[in-house]
């Protein structure tokens, strides 16, 4: 029986590469540098490699949040103060969110149904509160983990272990994660031994060998996961 529901943010509640793309060309613009489209995929790119590399424990998050930028920026062959256009972008990334699937109604019918629902994130604790409090997350979560503030990114054991220790007569058998990242979500999952449903909206072919319990296209799919693991 589900109890516990780990929820990830970006890419599974919210949609973040509309955020992206909005705070992103909103800085740039910002720098006097017209922004692209070839331009937001590349530093998409840029900036996904980075966060796995943190998720390997290769760099630490200072250095990806810095160092995304300076290879972005020689790869378009422009110059901008990069200290200052990361503050910028992280507080223009802060003040946008999008919606997957009515995803904050689906959250507020779980929590009057009694399960209990928590944030899993990695990303800067400043920038992720500002927006979980904004789009009303903050306030149907029974609590909320960030790497940042945790000392650990998803998927190391550390963080689930700060997680699970945190949540009130837990169980790893009520337990699911709920996210889009093989890297960070189900492999986090996987290594912290509980159950693991894949956000998958545009039915891409998994390319990691990890271990998928369930998974989903619209995120209201899950009622049904959870309502047979209650029967």
């Amino acid at each position: 029986m589900i109890r516990n529901i780990l929820w990830d943010v970006d890419g599974t509640l919210l949609n973040f590469k509309d955020s992206e793309k909005h705070a992103l060309s909103s800085c740039l613009m910002g720098a006097g540098i017209r922004p692209t489209d070839e331009m937001i995929a590349k530093y998409s790119e840029i900036n996904k490699s980075f966060w796995e590399r943190l998720e390997r424990g290769e760099l630490t998050r200072d250095q990806i949040l810095v160092q995304r930028f300076e290879v972005f920026f020689d790869l378009i062959g422009k110059k901008v103060n990069i200290s200052k256009f990361e503050k910028a972008y992280q507080a223009a990334l802060a003040n946008v969110f999008f919606y997957y699937d009515n995803s904050l109604m689906l959250c507020q019918k779980f929590k009057e149904e009694g399960f209990r629902q928590y944030v899993v994130t990695n990303g800067v604790a400043s920038t992720q509160n500002k927006k979980l409090r904004d789009s009303k997350f903050y306030y149907i979560m029974d609590d909320v983990f960030i790497s940042d503030e945790i000392g650990h990114p998803k998927p190391n054991q550390q963080f689930f272990k700060t997680v699970f220790d945190s949540i009130p007569n837990f169980s790893k058998e009520e337990t699911i994660i709920i996210g889009d990242s093989l890297t960070s979500d189900i492999r986090g999952g996987n290594n912290a031994g509980i159950q693991c449903c894949w956000y998958n909206p545009r039915g891409e072919k998994p390319d990691l060998n990890v271990r998928i319990d369930y998974e989903i296209k619209h995120l209201w799919e899950l009622q049904k996961i959870l309502n047979n693991n209650i029967k």
